[in-house]
This record gives structure tokens, C-alpha cells and sequence, in this order.
């Protein structure tokens, strides 16, 4: 494979990256899924070529950190294991997120797996879709109780039910939470990415480069009507989505009797090389032989029989990973810092652990979001309580608060770790939060 590929500040698992702690990889995962022969590539390489280093990213892929002297031989190593696009150029469109517990999930309204396969098929042949953004993302949600739907995305799908037939209502620049702009049939829904990718790349400037920029200049309306020359589009009364159950931790019941999928948190999502292969060796002795990675930054074992459950779970926690919702650490997500990127203004990731011990000693296991600089590269979502960074140290404290943009309602500036300790403790426990 040629690994010809267009500049950008996106890692792909073609185009490594600089930061500060080496070269960062990118492995996108379809479905975020990935074998456990694959999983031993991985980590076999991230020890080999790299630091050891291994995220889980909120896109439901993994990065390898720390990539030193030796760039192509790691990209050979995990082209070898199955890992890449089908052409150099499509690498950067796989961009598709599904549930994590697609085809398993016991509230799904289909199957997803075979038309994300399709779609990607699609978008990676395609040349013309090769000029899409590497950020340009798409999601494809079948149902699931177990949804990240809080992601912003350029055109989401999202199964529903109406009069005996499932559809597929679809939104733009947004999240299946929002109300959709129409829906097709689930026969037409592989044409409707196509249709609606091949119209953004028509109407879209050079400079716009994600759907929201588009939307700016051209009405959905205006959209929604071009898409209606080409394919059957039917509006969609009062449909919501349901709310996501967030499961992706410890066992959970499957649409297959007596099966369970057991999900586990890397701590701030980062995995070393045991890590990855004891999850694949559990994997491969209890489960299906693969592993999933969710938005939610952590790893799940499908198909794994309710009797083997506990042993999964003890063998998941021995290895490091969190498997319980209580312990505050599992709820904690933290961007790389300033230990590995530039734009970081405070160590992250060692903050998120001294915060953690402090939440777990009064019981409070909140969500929440610890970024090194503005970008917010660690959430693509507004979390409930962010800590962004303005020195070593030291953070502002926002809550989100409906209708406010960016992180939310800035609350107090400046604050040392046990001083955000002591202010998330106290709101916890305000009547007016309970």
C-alpha cells in the first residue's frame, strides 16, 4: 500500500504525528472493533517502535504514543495485522461510529454492522470522497441502549420505529438527541450517506470543511430538498430518541440468552502493552476472541456466558482496569497534559488521579472533564463539570448549564486540585443539586 498521505494535524495510522512524548498513531477501528491477534499487533508494536504507550480515544479507536526512530516499520507491523484502510487516501474517511454493543444490544432496532461495512466499503473507494476533512465524522445508531449521544457529528442516522417498519431518521451537524431533519427507509440508508456526502462536497467551499460551516451559508431546508431529488425522504413526527443507558461497565445482559458483555475502564483511558494483551487473552479464553472500544474511552468483551462473568471481571481488575461505576478514577477523563503535548498547560493526567483519590474519599464518583488547553481534544462532549487548565496546577471549574456554549457556566478561576475538590463536594451535596 502506498502511504502517499495528505498533510494534516490529524494522526492517522498512515500519518504519525509529533507531540512532545514522540509520535502519536491513530488505528481507526471499525465499529471499534478489533480481533485479538490484532490487539496483540498493537501492543507488540507500541513495545516495539513506541513507548508503550496506548489510548483509547472518544471515537472509539487507539492511538499508539511515543513513536520513535522507526515509523515505518510500526505502520508494517499493524498493516500486517488487518489494521489499515483499504487505499492509502481512505484512511482518513473512516470516520464512522456505532454503538459499542451493536448486533448484541438487547434494545437495538437493527443490526448496524453490515451497513457501517457498506458505508465504509464505500467512503474509502469513492475517490472523490478522499477530499472529505479528517474530522468529518458520521454516526450510525441502531437503538442500542448503550449510545454515545452526546457527540457532535456531520450527519448522524438513528433507527426508529414507525407503523411496523424501521427507519432511519437522520440529522445534520448534531446528535441523534436532536431533532432530526427527516428519515428514509432502512433500505435507503447506505444512499443517503452517499447522497449526502456527495451534496456537502458540491456546495461546500474550500474553507468548509465540516457540515456546521455549511449550514452557515445554505438553510437544512435547502439541503433536505436537494436530497429529496435523489431518494424518498419522509418527515418525522414527534420521535425523540431515548436516552442512552450509559452501560459500558462491569456485566451486562446481551440480546443473546445467557450472555453477558463485560465493560471495563482503562484508568484516563490509556492502556500499556499488558493491559491490551491480558484483555485479549480474557477475550480469547471467555468471550468471542474480540475486544470493542467505546466513545466512553474503555474496552468491552462480548458474548462472554453469564456463568464466566465474575472471572472475566477479576481477571479485568487484576490487570489494572476499572470495572465498578463507583470508583471515582472510572468516571475521570483527561487530555495528554503537558507531559506529552505542548498546548498543555498542567499535567492532566496526574491531576485527574490526585482528584480522583480526593472525590473517593467523601463517595463521589462524578463525571468529570480535565483539559490541558482550550481544544478539549479528551471530550468531544460538554461533560458536567470541566477543569480546564491555566497553569501547572491550577484550573477554572465550569458545570454545564443548559443553553450556555463551550464548557458551560464558569464558576470560580484559579483553583488548585483540593480547591475543586472542595467546591464539586460541596454542590454535590447543595439540596438545590440533589
Amino acid at each position: 500500500m502506498s502511504t502517499a498521505v495528505r498533510p494534516s494535524a490529524c494522526p492517522g495510522l498512515l500519518r504519525i504525528v509529533p507531540a512532545l512524548d514522540g509520535g502519536i498513531c491513530r488505528i481507526k477501528l471499525t465499529g471499534g472493533s478489533i480481533s485479538c491477534a490484532q490487539a496483540e499487533a498493537v501492543a507488540s508494536a507500541a513495545e516495539d517502535f513506541a513507548s508503550g504507550a496506548i489510548e483509547a480515544t472518544n471515537r472509539a479507536n487507539l492511538q499508539i504514543r511515543g513513536i520513535g526512530d522507526q515509523p515505518a516499520a510500526l505502520i508494517e507491523r499493524l498493516l500486517a495485522a488487518g489494521l489499515g484502510p483499504h487505499n492509502a487516501a481512505g484512511d482518513d474517511v473512516r470516520n464512522l461510529m456505532l454503538s459499542p454493543s451493536a448486533g448484541i444490544d438487547r434494545h437495538m432496532l437493527f443490526d448496524t454492522r453490515e451497513l457501517a461495512e457498506r458505508i465504509l466499503a464505500t467512503v474509502q473507494r469513492h475517490e472523490p470522497f478522499h477530499d472529505l476533512s479528517p474530522k468529518f465524522a458520521l454516526q450510525l445508531d441502531g437503538g442500542e441502549a448503550l449510545a454515545m449521544l452526546e457527540h457532535p457529528n456531520d450527519l448522524w442516522l438513528s433507527a426508529f420505529e414507525q407503523a411496523g417498519e424501521c427507519r432511519l431518521a437522520f440529522g445534520l451537524a448534531g446528535c441523534p438527541t436532536d431533532a432530526p431533519v427527516g428519515s428514509v427507509a432502512l433500505v435507503d440508508g447506505h444512499e443517503l450517506v452517499v447522497a449526502v456526502l456527495e451534496l456537502f462536497l458540491e456546495l461546500a467551499s474550500p474553507e468548509q470543511t465540516r457540515m456546521r460551516h455549511l449550514l452557515a451559508d445554505i438553510s437544512v431546508a435547502t439541503i433536505v430538498a436537494r436530497l429529496a431529488e435523489r431518494l424518498a425522504i419522509a418527515p418525522v413526527a414527534s420521535w425523540q430518541r431515548p436516552a442512552s443507558t450509559g452501560l459500558h461497565m462491569g456485566a451486562q445482559a446481551q440480546a443473546q440468552a445467557d450472555h453477558v458483555y463485560v465493560g471495563a475502564v482503562p484508568p484516563l483511558g490509556r492502556l500499556d502493552a499488558s493491559m491490551l494483551r491480558g484483555a485479549a487473552r480474557l477475550a480469547q479464553q471467555y468471550g468471542d476472541a474480540t475486544l470493542r472500544f467505546t466513545p466512553w474511552q474503555s474496552l468491552l468483551l462480548p458474548n462472554v456466558r453469564r456463568e464466566h462473568a465474575d472471572e472475566v471481571l477479576g481477571g479485568l481488575t487484576r490487570l489494572g482496569l476499572l470495572c465498578d461505576a463507583d470508583q471515582a478514577l472510572s468516571q475521570l477523563i483527561a487530555c495528554t497534559g503537558s507531559t506529552g503535548c505542548g498546548r498543555g498547560l498542567a499535567d492532566t493526567k496526574g491531576d485527574a488521579r490526585q482528584l480522583a483519590e480526593l472525590l473517593q474519599r467523601h463517595g463521589d464518583a462524578l463525571n468529570v472533564h480535565l483539559s490541558g488547553c482550550p481544544r478539549s481534544c479528551a471530550a468531544a462532549h460538554v461533560a458536567p463539570v470541566t477543569l480546564l487548565a491555566v497553569t501547572p496546577g491550577r484550573y477554572d471549574l465550569y458545570f454545564r448549564e443548559a443553553g450556555q456554549p463551550g464548557f458551560g457556566a464558569l464558576h470560580a478561576r484559579n483553583l488548585t486540585i483540593e480547591a475543586v475538590d472542595a467546591l464539586i463536594d460541596a454542590r454535590s451535596r447543595s439540596p438545590l443539586d440533589a
